[in-house]
């Protein structure tokens, strides 16, 4: 699948910002999983780009003058691959070899599993996963433990905020793509499994409200980097639908957009993301 996005985020404030500082995670990389083959991410200051020690792609920029209104633009052309895992290593599923570039210096996959604020497993949360765990965290299991998760942590909109805790969500039992995916991560993380958090895009015309999505990479083997990636949200491996855009420890790590402000009081936020499918180009007649 190959698709256009369109992701525009507008602050805008009462009283102005005197000064801000912002770090984006708005930028999708090139990698197993997807090929990006046009990028523009447009913002009101000098981007400075970087990778993180995730392989992120990570660009900063400050304001100095005061600003009512912060407009952040992405577009762009992601395609879609999905590579299926070899027999010997999960017969029948997905997965992806996520090593880094030549010259990348990048964490290893065992740093994904130590817990953050966010994905802290408590004792109620240790002995819902561990059912799911005993015998060991192939692709199956792992895709029943998100099921499970799916009908423990309900999803539903407004229950919960960017700073609820995984702990927090699994007590509740509601929240967002965020929340079931940080339940999925905490789990996996109690139990000694590298997990990271994924935030990206969901290609779904009947549920644009779901454009911005969440989900969770599990390592399956670290000194390989192999990795499956799983949306407990829709209860499935990801596929032809989910653009990556950054993954972290959690949604702090991997947020699309976050910002330090002076000032700025009265703020409210506009997002508007538009995912279109290109169709395949039509094979060229062959010359008689």
């Amino acid at each position: 699948m190959k698709y256009k996005i369109h992701h525009k985020t507008v602050y805008r404030y009462t009283e102005p910002v005197r000064r801000s500082v912002h770090e984006l995670r708005l930028v999708p990389r090139t990698g197993p999983l997807q090929s990006v083959q046009d990028w523009t991410l447009t913002a009101p200051g000098n981007l400075s780009e970087a990778r993180d020690g995730f392989g992120n792609i990570v660009h900063n920029f400050t304001l100095s003058g005061p600003a009512q209104t912060i407009s952040i633009t992405a577009t762009g052309e992601v395609e879609v691959m999905i590579s299926p895992l070899d027999e010997a290593e999960s017969p029948g599923h997905h997965g992806f070899h996520d090593l880094p570039d030549a010259g990348e210096s990048r964490v290893s996959p065992l740093y994904f599993a130590a817990a953050t604020p966010l994905t802290q497993a408590p004792a109620a949360l240790r002995a819902f996963a561990a059912p799911f765990l005993a015998a060991g965290h192939d692709v199956p299991a792992l895709l029943a433990l998100a099921d499970g998760i799916a009908d423990r942590v309900r999803y539903s909109a407004n229950t919960t905020h960017v700073g609820t805790s995984a702990a927090d969500a699994f007590a509740l039992g509601s929240g967002v793509c965020q929340d079931q995916a940080q339940v999925m991560v905490a789990a996996c993380r109690a139990f000694g499994i590298p997990a990271r958090y994924v935030s990206g895009y969901f290609y779904d015309p009947a549920a644009t409200s779901m454009a911005s999505h969440a989900w969770a990479d599990v390592c399956l083997d670290a000194a390989s980097a192999l990795w499956c990636s799983i949306d407990v949200t829709h209860r499935c491996l990801t596929d032809g639908r989910h653009v990556r855009l950054a993954v972290g420890r959690d949604y702090a790590s991997a947020a699309p957009i976050r910002g330090i402000l002076e000032g700025g009081t009265g703020e409210t936020m506009e997002v508007e993301i538009a995912i279109t499918p290109i169709p395949p180009m039509a094979p060229v007649p062959a010359a008689d």
